[in-house]
């Protein structure tokens, strides 16, 4: 029977409606339903689900439990996939519900690594980011969710929040409900009634990697799982879903580039404001090398989408509080710095380079470590919630430059005291980034899953790039660079921009191998 929904006068006006959700646990039966009713009513396709029921065992036989999670998008009332959307893709709605258009998606995945409840999905079909949307076309016809009318127990409840009478505010007000990862601050819209903490918690049950109905072959490894953190003892995951890392090698190779692009004019200007301005080869080759490797930047950050194709949306309709469009404008005003460093140095115009250093040092510090706001938006993702990522991009980049200077100076002539300071700046930038890599073995994280992840980055799947990166790239380079013997600083800095790829990639990775549902 297909129920309708009364929208009551709250005394806000008949307008006045915040949608939310409650699950029942104590009449869930984990029948998959609303599963398969999700699938049908939005032809959602195979290996994706919009919504699905996890099941836990708990306990030692014969005295074993088991329990269900309905797991699908929280509808946040602060959901941090919308700032992140650089085209309004992901939008909230006037009553609280957290809608999608996949027609002007471009396949950025932000919103994936945004999630904290790993809730939306790349449609293999569309090609774009999808999730639950709380039936939006059916509330806006006065009907229930699909999920909510199949279900035999009537464990689905919704209602409006701001109406003090529907029963989703009285299970709310009289019965003890819980929310999934409330430390986040997204202020979800989901809430469970006598939910288990091993399933509210993605980390706190044992995944074996063979499940009920299949095994899980894909996904999060399970040594990213499996961990003495774990809060419930003899917790099973009988049924997930496994979901992959949104952001692959491109992203780690596209956050090293952009340290070479952005260090080469940062070096440049350092060494001018320092007394030891560069001739016109040096401008210009100093541009050419930004240039390109700010090209391959772009290029690794286009081929990662999913729409390649509206990568210019990104320009024409941006959403300004996403660091996605932040960083694009400000890579733009870069390149166009980097332009007209090439014209100084083709026509030998000394003043207009000088008159570049400042605008360019800026702009390049900020192509350097915008990310570090990109990456704390991924709310879910709480290695990067690192308060120092931004100097240790900056560093990174001057390292990136020093070295870059190093190497070229074996086929241009560079004075005495310029490449002494190139020297000095590599050794400085070298041992800061080694003290900032070495941290994150020393330091205490914050939360557990920072713990986790850090402990896949430096003793678990991506242990040997985290390694690389200390040895050979920063150990050895600073060795090699405070010798100072003849080609001793030139090894020094390819091995360190070796090392930094290597660690870039181990921190990336790492930081998304903690599973959030």
């Amino acid at each position: 029977m297909i129920k309708e929904l009364n929208i009551i006068d709250s005394g806000l006006g008949s307008t006045a409606v915040k949608w939310g959700k409650v699950i029942d646990n104590n009449r869930c039966i984990g029948c998959h339903a609303c599963s398969t009713a999700c699938k049908s009513e939005h032809e959602v396709p195979l290996s994706v689900n919009r919504t699905y029921v996890k099941q836990v065992e708990v306990g030692i036989y014969p005295e074993v439990s088991r329990h269900f999670q309905v797991t699908r998008c929280n509808q946040c009332e602060d959901a941090p996939c919308v700032p992140v959307c650089p085209v309004t893709a992901m939008y909230k709605r006037p009553d609280g519900i957290v809608d999608f258009d996949r027609d002007i998606c471009i396949g950025c995945k932000a919103c994936i690594a945004a999630c904290p409840y790993d809730a939306i999905h790349i449609s293999p079909e569309s090609h774009s980011a999808e999730k639950c949307n709380f039936c939006a076309h059916r509330i806006d016809q006065g009907l229930e969710p699909a999920c909510v009318v199949v279900c035999p127990e009537e464990a689905i409840i919704v209602g409006n929040l701001y109406e003090p009478e529907s029963l989703v505010s009285q299970i709310i007000a009289r019965q003890k409900v819980d929310v999934r990862k409330p430390e986040k601050g997204t202020s979800p819209k989901v809430f469970y009634v006598n939910a288990n903490e091993s399933t509210l918690s993605p980390t706190a049950a044992n995944y074996t990697g063979m499940h009920m109905y299949s095994q899980q072959n894909e996904g999060y490894p399970v040594e990213s799982i499996n961990s003495s953190l774990r809060s419930v003892a003899a917790a099973v995951v009988a049924y997930d879903v496994p979901h992959k890392a949104p952001w692959g090698w491109m992203v780690s190779m596209y956050t090293w580039t952009k340290s070479i692009a952005a260090g080469v004019f940062m070096l440049y200007a350092f060494l001018g404001l320092l007394g030891q301005p560069m001739d016109a080869a040096w401008t210009t080759m100093t541009a050419v090398v930004g240039g390109v490797f700010l090209a391959l930047t772009g290029v690794l950050l286009i081929a990662d989408l999913k729409h390649p194709s509206r990568f210019y949306t990104i320009f024409t309709r941006p959403q300004w509080k996403s660091w996605l469009v932040r960083g694009a404008f400000i890579i733009l005003g870069y390149s166009i710095v980097l332009l007209l460093q090439f014209i100084a140095g083709i026509a030998g115009s000394a003043v207009l380079a000088e008159a570049l250093w400042w605008p360019g040092l800026i702009l390049g510090t900020l192509t350097a470590i915008y990310t570090a706001f990109l990456f704390s938006q991924s709310k879910g993702r709480d290695l990067w919630q690192n308060p120092t990522l931004p100097l240790h991009l900056f560093v990174q980049a001057v390292l990136s430059g020093a070295a870059a200077f190093a190497l070229l100076a074996m086929f241009m002539p560079l004075p005495d005291a310029s490449l002494n300071l190139v020297r000095v700046i590599l050794l400085a930038s070298v041992a800061l980034h080694l003290a900032l890599i070495l941290s994150e073995a020393v330091i205490p994280h914050m939360t557990a899953d920072a713990s986790r992840a850090a402990h896949q980055m430096i003793k678990g799947r991506f242990r040997n790039f985290y390694w690389t990166g200390v040895v050979a790239g920063g150990i050895v380079p600073f060795l090699l660079a405070w010798a100072s013997g003849s080609g001793m600083v030139e090894l020094a800095s390819l091995l360190g921009l070796i090392g930094l790829l290597a660690y870039e990639h181990a921190y990336v990775q790492a930081g998304q191998s903690v599973p959030l549902s």
